[in-house]
């Protein structure tokens, strides 16, 4: 069954929306379908009939198959973009058990099935958590890995998912609505050949139809996909939740999109794309709430600022939910007046938490090169334009993609000695001036100009003593790797800045570059 003229796209209601897209790999998929009334090629002892879909040859071998297949079974959401992940309920290791009588569905209870020649290893029960539980409801599902031999010295390996479901009305719309799915390897000893092949357990006896046919064709490519590549060698290069666990970010990201996205789409008046922004922001600020749980346990929370904060959307969302702080930028935005609330500082008492900025660091001795007119233009006729880059220690600055600060951010939490992150976006030398980082020397890092940008921010972290964090954040964005500080190697008072400036490319013209965005079109956010 070709690929190409399969759609991606899945009715719901007066809409159409993309799913499974991460089951469709670059380049096409073929697999030899099997044709309408062949024969099972699994026998379900309850007389269960199995209709087999689709075959694929293959180089690796049982092992790398249930490998491949575990990790679907922890990660669902690579095969379906609709999910968030999967909580196991239970896991039962069942190799050294003789038989396993079948059970009916139960909650949290597994669901045991029998094949002719196949022997039950282990059964696992998940809970599939859907991205938006107000639309799709989580969903109890058996896992069962299988062993054994079919005819003609052939070794079989079997995973089968087994919704707990009764009806096809009853199916959440993210899973195929089908009884069951099931996933064989087999290779043969004498020729070394293998295939991998997707079976379904059918609601019932009716012609198969072309909606859950190409789903089944597209899982059957992911598997083979990984199969082939873990055999070649492949070593995933990025780990999400090294620092905060996914099932907490995730809890806390799901509440806040249910308390503030609909509102905060529906009231957006920048020019840019809501959807993009508040839900990163929504994903960024989850982020942060677990881990300044994690930092502030025994101690009270310090307060933040975000420096190049754009639309404020933010330092919005943090202090909607407890957390003193503000932030500024060096253009005010239309959606400040929306966002922008009255806060205290320990400086200039009562201000609003949106605020014009230029920062110019304490540690620079410049001033911008201006006439009288262009300084009355630019805002620099009011005293509070300009700020020295100097923080209540302890304070917790957030660097999201605030561009010309970003390289700047580790800098400055060490000269007030104050716990950071960083999510670099576009890239700028110390100078404020665009540039292409060098790419790193490290080997088997990858020397992209993002990478590259990542890598040399991560340097200046390290340099300024620093104990540099990395998470790779679930935001809906490719610039997604947060550098974090809250440990260092060294006391803040040992760091000469000054050296570090010199070595990084120095910071010549800084206060002309950065003074020229207050009159510029704001980039990203």
């Amino acid at each position: 069954m070709p690929t190409s003229n399969c759609s991606i796209y899945k009715k719901r209601g007066n809409s159409r929306l993309p799913v499974h897209r991460d089951l469709y790999p670059e380049m096409v998929f073929e697999a030899e379908e099997f044709v309408e009334g062949s024969p099972c090629l699994v026998e379900d002892t309850s007389g269960a009939r199995w209709t087999p879909l689709f075959r694929k040859s293959c180089g690796f071998d049982s092992q790398i198959f249930l490998k491949v297949m575990m990790n679907f079974i922890r990660n669902p959401n690579i095969n379906s973009s609709w999910l968030f992940r999967a909580d196991i309920l239970v896991e039962r290791d069942l190799s050294r058990q003789a038989s396993v009588e079948p059970t009916a569905a139960q909650p949290t209870v597994a669901i045991i099935l029998s094949f002719k020649g196949m022997h039950l290893d282990k059964a696992l029960v998940r809970k599939l958590i859907p991205r938006n539980t107000v639309r799709d409801q989580p969903l109890d599902q058996t896992c069962l890995v299988y062993h054994g031999n079919g005819p003609g010295g052939v070794e079989r390996s079997m995973v089968v998912y087994k919704p707990h479901v009764s009806s096809p009305a009853g199916m959440p719309f993210y899973h195929p609505a089908v009884r069951g799915i099931a996933f064989l390897h087999e290779r043969s000893t004498e020729t070394d050949e293998g295939t991998v092949s997707i079976h379904y357990h059918f609601f019932d006896d009716v012609d198969r139809p072309p909606k859950l046919t190409r789903t089944g064709l597209n899982l059957l490519a992911m598997l083979h996909k990984h199969g082939e590549g873990t055999k070649a060698g492949y070593v995933k290069r990025v780990h999400h939740d090294t620092i905060i666990p996914q099932i907490s970010l995730q809890t806390t990201y799901t509440r806040l999109k249910q308390s503030y996205a609909r509102q905060l789409i529906k009231s957006w008046v920048e020019v840019t794309d809501p959807s993009k922004h508040v839900f990163e922001d929504l994903c960024i600020a989850a982020f942060l709430i677990e881990l300044w749980a994690q930092m502030y346990r025994d101690s009270p929370f310090p307060g933040f600022v975000d420096i190049g904060c754009g639309n404020g959307l933010l330092v919005y969302i943090l202090q909607a939910e407890g957390y003193s702080g503000w932030g500024f930028d060096a253009r005010e935005r239309k959606s400040w007046e929306n966002y922008s609330t009255p806060c205290e500082d320990d400086v200039s008492g009562c201000k609003r938490s949106l605020r014009q900025h230029v920062l110019l660091p304490s540690v620079l001795n410049q001033h911008p090169n201006t006439d009288a007119d262009a300084q009355s233009a630019s805002g620099l006729d009011s005293p509070d334009i300009l700020h020295d880059g100097l923080f209540p220690q302890g304070t917790f600055i957030i660097s999201n993609h605030a561009d010309e600060l970003t390289p700047w951010t580790p800098i400055l939490a060490t000269v007030s000695d104050c716990p950071f992150i960083v999510i670099p976006c576009c890239s700028h030398d110390l100078s404020g001036a665009r540039f292409r980082a060098p790419a790193p020397r490290v080997q088997n890092t990858s020397r992209s100009a993002y990478s590259s940008l990542v890598e040399w921010v991560k340097g200046i972290a390290t340099d300024c003593g620093w104990e540099v964090e990395t998470e790779m954040l679930r935001i809906p964005s490719t610039r997604n790797t947060g550098l974090i500080g809250r440990k260092r190697t060294c006391e803040s008072s040992s760091v000469n800045v000054q050296q570090i400036l010199a070595k990084y490319g120095g910071a010549e013209g800084y206060a002309e570059n950065v003074m020229k965005l207050t009159s510029t079109i704001p980039r990203g956010h």
